[in-house]
């Protein structure tokens, strides 16, 4: 089980609230959320309530302010565990070009740090999660907005919480 503990001020100081699960709003217990300690596990966390918004993910570590976790402004509002405890010994997703899994179907199996030069196109407008939690990224390289995706299915971007269809690139969530 993981721990993060959200602080109102820069430099875990001021308010504080201590949280080892899903919490869909955080707004309900802090003002806002300048600072985080994540004292183990995975997280990734929100701007919007229910899991919704601009996502950010935040492994064991310290982030005295906002911008070191590459947030715009200090406000959290939800959080979601990432759960580590049953790693997969192989991770594994199917990418589409097109909604509701259609077009041509791209297995994956490894992290991906440019979509476009290993399977040249830029956008996945669909993807089947078997195994392993991933991050989408908007940019290559690891850049830019970023999703978690999860074992399931999504059959339009918009069900990972994606603006658009663009997926720069594509990372595994290990524990390191």
């Amino acid at each position: 089980m993981g721990k993060i503990i959200f602080y109102e001020d820069k430099n875990f100081s001021g308010r504080h609230f201590e949280c080892s699960h899903d919490f869909a709003d955080l707004t309900c217990l802090l003002n806002r959320c300048s600072s985080i300690r994540v004292e183990s596990g995975s997280f990734m966390i929100y701007d919007k309530p229910n899991f919704t918004g601009n996502q950010f993910f935040l492994r064991r570590g310290e982030y005295p302010d906002f911008h070191h976790w590459s947030g715009v402004n200090d406000c959290v509002s939800s959080c979601r565990h990432i759960s580590m405890s049953q790693q997969p010994t192989s991770f594994n997703m199917r990418l589409y070009e097109r909604i509701e899994f259609g077009g041509q179907m791209m297995d994956l199996m490894d992290d991906c740090p440019s979509v476009m030069d290993r399977f040249h196109i830029n956008d996945i407008f669909s993807c089947s999660v078997t195994n392993g939690n991933w991050l989408f990224y908007e940019h290559p390289n690891y850049r830019g907005r970023m999703y978690l995706i999860r074992p399931g299915e999504y059959k339009r971007f918009s069900e990972w919480g994606g603006r658009t269809a663009r997926v720069g690139s594509i990372r595994r969530i290990v524990d390191h």
